[in-house]
């Protein structure tokens, strides 16, 4: 199947803008992180019944059989935009990403208004969107690169030319517009990275959504759980073009577990108190381990990046409609990277942001600076975070 599109081609519609008032941007920052959604919300449909969850208390991660070196990351909207800035900040272990409706590295360059409104249209009704051809500014971020990486706070951007990195965009996505993706490409072709090296997919009919085989929303809906039956496998797409042609995904009954586990210990101790509200990450995540990986069998590291609003204990602000319940795993429990994990010796790891009220309500990975100024580099209390939660999946490995 050749899914292969270049980014140039079909038509881009611009956001709508909307009359700026006076009063409203006085506000606008509390309004902004109101409305940031930047990725996926939450519903909580039963879970896939082959699928094993572990129901006990968190557990600490286990020490696996693992190579760094095989690490790889994904991520949707948010979750694609903090994939970016962990591609970056740690290029010398990640082997390749897959970024669905997200941007270049940086690209809020520390200021949520450009985030809302140049890389993202999430800040209307309250603030114009922007993004066109040039919105993110490629030339400005591939400078902060480069400084970023003299001040020794990433790894060198010369290792990005050898990952591989499959950028996926939804056609009529009215929050992260395609024009984002496509400064995306602009930026790897910039920093050095073989044309041959970045598959860019465009789905027609996609909206801002998780495209699945046959989970979720009509493709083209904007709207919960923001996973859509695009008749398109995003998982598999990633993780082949990453690692190379994979073996048929599992049927019938699971053979490895989602196991919950404790994130605390992987936070930076620097922070001021309180994790959540200097950090942004829950107290707990889910990690997908295979049998033969929990084996010891030598096994290669995944990190999927759920959205805004898609964390397991989101709270929403108002009830969902028909009720139901606030909380769930629905992005990790049906996006599909647990159903190719077990033929492909792939364990997957599913880190779990938080709300933080005022800064960050609907619990979006920080690619704009809600933790501190060094949310982007290997600095930022997320991507030291992650970081933490790798070197310990991969301590078993054997050399």
């Amino acid at each position: 199947m050749n899914t292969e599109q270049p980014l140039s081609q079909g038509g881009f519609k611009l956001c709508r803008r909307t009359p700026g008032v006076a009063w409203r941007m006085a506000l606008r920052t509390l309004f902004v992180a109101l409305a940031v959604a930047a990725g996926a919300a939450l519903a909580a449909p039963p879970l896939a019944s082959a699928t094993a969850f572990a129901t006990d208390s968190p557990q600490p991660l286990p020490a696996l059989n693992i190579d760094i070196g095989q690490t790889s990351v994904s991520g949707i909207s948010s979750g694609g935009f903090m994939a970016v800035q962990f591609q970056v900040a740690h290029s010398a272990i990640v082997k390749g990403a897959g970024v669905v409706a997200g941007g270049p590295y940086d690209c809020a360059q520390g200021d949520l208004v450009t985030a809302t409104t140049r890389c993202s249209c999430t800040g209307e009704p309250y603030l114009n969107c922007r993004v066109g051809d040039d919105s993110t500014d490629v030339p400005a971020l591939l400078r902060t690169t480069a400084r970023l990486f003299a001040a020794g706070l990433i790894d060198d951007p010369a290792n990005l030319a050898r990952q591989k990195t499959l950028i996926l965009a939804g056609l009529e996505d009215p929050l992260v517009p395609r024009a984002v993706s496509v400064q995306l490409a602009d930026y790897y072709r910039g920093a050095g990275v073989p044309a041959a090296n970045v598959s860019t997919v465009t789905l027609e009919h996609a909206g801002h959504t998780f495209p699945t085989k046959g989970f979720g929303n009509a493709c083209a809906v904007t709207g919960d759980p923001y996973l859509g039956k695009c008749g398109f496998d995003s998982a598999r797409a990633i993780l082949e073009w990453i690692y190379g042609p994979l073996k048929p995904a599992r049927s019938g009954k699971a053979k490895g577990r989602f196991q919950k586990f404790d994130q605390r210990p992987y936070l930076p101790q620097d922070p001021a108190p309180g994790f959540a509200w200097s950090s942004g990450l829950d107290s707990s995540g889910w990690v997908y381990v295979p049998d033969s990986c929990a084996r010891g069998e030598p096994c290669r590291l995944h990190v999927a990046l759920h959205g805004c609003k898609q964390g397991h204990s989101y709270l929403p602000l108002k009830p969902p409609a028909g009720g139901g319940l606030y909380y769930g795993a629905t992005f990790l429990a049906n996006a599909g990277y647990d159903r190719l994990a077990d033929a492909n010796h792939l364990v997957i790891l599913f880190p779990q942001a938080v709300s933080v009220p005022l800064r960050n309500p609907n619990g979006c990975w920080d690619w704009w600076g809600y933790t501190n100024r060094h949310y982007a580099d290997r600095q930022g209390v997320q991507i030291r975070a992650l970081r933490a939660m790798v070197d310990r999946l991969s301590s078993g490995a054997r050399h």
